[in-house]
């Protein structure tokens, strides 16, 4: 009881409970006595007993894990149990995680640390827990029948090892893999230089999340652990646009983005506004001889991928996979093609049986965006989240960068949507093109076409339209 008033007293003078908070009451009573640190929206350099000092990550939706010192070893607590996760407002999904949340929190050590690891396992099935990328004995690599026996339901196991090199590395089970990652079980682990690292840069912000990937079927709340290739949620930390943190950055800052994958297939992290170079992988530090300017990384299976750059352009800039499917929400994969279709004879057919039915698709899906239509219940829009201008129409594994010249030293808060100055936003232009900008569009070529063999241009019959509207063939199934 006298360690837990400790806890909570510690708390209150620097300012922990921002990080505490979002534990599970379950998770918090499990934790060892931590010792404790600022929160890392507003801390300045870290200085742990030790005296090394370095700038804590920002887990986008997340927090770092609390750890305590015993004896000189690091000592950290990682409960595996099923957690609730909200993906973004509207929608909250049955995962598995860590200490209360999916992914669970980040792990942050210093080069040289001696860690100590206790994993619990609340989960209904045995699991294990491999340390991805990390050099370690053989034993602690966490390969479930081939390192170690599983760690049983109730049970708790403890990994002890060295923090031999600095870099961005994951934790997840390795045991039951299809489920237990398909679940959402995995982490962030970030090692930071001892010393002045002649390929590690210092920055002013970094960031960090991982990439997953979830099937969860319109109206459920537990994701489809069989899905292999047909994801309809694409997610950075478990959570979709618009439910991912923003990014908010000081004009001039050096900014450090870790992007890991754990998901079945790449994604290309594209950025707008400015250029990055590779800085890292989990393999270390990329050589400074080896670095080229880039906009978009292609994060593979598996990967860890490090990118900076200084953020140097006011405004809000995008920041999202290039993928386009993976900017969207709750997909349906079997749909047809309803583009340049005129559906409006079998839609008032359809009106009688169904009076709230919609036809929609002919001329885009960007109206889905942009029109409130019901859903099954804990469901998201396709495309969502609603900006200074209307709708984004995006979804999944998107959100914002946003740099600003007043944003005060040590005080990151999102400042709101970019108020760029009139005379540098594209407008509406209704005055006359230049005679040479001027050509014939694709429709008045048709008719000028038809014009000449003989046809008036006169639209499908109406017969002629129902039938091709209930006739358009089923397309294979779309493949990420």
């Amino acid at each position: 009881m006298n360690q837990r008033r400790q806890f909570f007293k510690l708390a209150g003078l620097t300012g922990a409970a921002v990080a505490s908070a979002v534990v599970s009451r379950v998770a918090m009573a499990g934790l060892p006595e931590p010792v404790i640190r600022s929160g890392p929206e507003t801390a300045a350099p870290y200085l742990p007993p030790d005296g090394r000092p370095y700038r804590p990550v920002v887990t986008l939706n997340g927090w770092t894990l609390p750890w305590r010192m015993n004896k000189g070893v690091k000592e950290f607590h990682l409960i595996a149990e099923p957690v609730m996760r909200e993906f973004a407002p509207g929608m909250t999904v049955q995962l598995w995680g860590y200490n209360g949340q999916s992914p669970g929190p980040t792990i942050e050590v210093v080069e040289g640390d001696q860690v100590r690891i206790f994993v619990t396992n609340r989960l209904p099935e045995h699991t294990s827990m491999h340390w991805h990328g990390q050099r370690l004995p053989n034993g602690m690599d966490g390969v479930s029948g081939l390192t170690q026996p599983p760690i049983p339901p109730g049970k708790t196991f403890v990994y002890e090892f060295t923090a031999r090199r600095p870099g961005t590395f994951m934790y997840h089970p390795h045991a039951d893999e299809m489920t237990q990652m398909a679940m959402g079980m995995m982490g962030a682990w970030v090692t930071h230089p001892k010393h002045p690292h002649p390929q590690i840069d210092q920055v002013d912000r970094d960031f960090i999340f991982l990439i997953n990937a979830y099937d969860v079927e319109p109206g459920a709340s537990v994701p489809n652990i069989m899905t292999m290739n047909d994801f309809n949620l694409w997610s950075w930390n478990s959570r979709v646009f618009p439910g991912i943190d923003s990014l908010p950055v000081r004009q001039g800052d050096k900014v450090r983005i870790r992007v890991g994958n754990l998901t079945m297939t790449n994604h290309p992290i594209h950025i707008h506004g400015h250029e990055f170079t590779v800085t890292g992988t989990d393999g270390g530090p990329v050589p400074k001889t080896a670095r080229w300017p880039e906009v978009t990384t292609d994060v593979g299976v598996g990967q860890m991928r490090q990118i900076e750059f200084v953020a140097d352009e006011l405004g809000d800039w995008a920041f999202h996979c290039h993928k386009s499917h993976h900017t969207m929400n709750a997909m349906g994969h079997n749909l047809p093609t309803m583009i340049g279709v005129d559906q409006r004879a079998v839609a008032r057919k359809i009106h009688q049986l169904i009076p709230g039915y919609m036809a929609m698709g002919s001329n885009g899906m960007a109206e889905m965006g942009m029109m409130e239509m019901p859903l099954p219940e804990n469901t998201l829009p396709m495309m969502s989240g609603e900006g200074p201008f209307g709708s984004l129409e995006m979804g999944g594994m998107f959100t914002v960068l946003k740099v600003r010249k007043d944003q005060k030293p040590g005080d990151y808060t999102d400042p709101g949507w970019y108020q760029a100055p009139e005379h540098t936003r594209a407008r509406l232009y209704e005055g006359p093109l230049p005679e040479s900008l001027r050509q014939k569009s694709m429709t008045d070529a048709g008719k000028a076409a038809d014009v000449h063999s003989g046809h008036q241009g006169h639209a499908m019959p109406e017969k002629a339209s129902e039938d091709a509207a209930l006739k358009v063939v089923k397309p294979r199934q779309h493949q990420h």
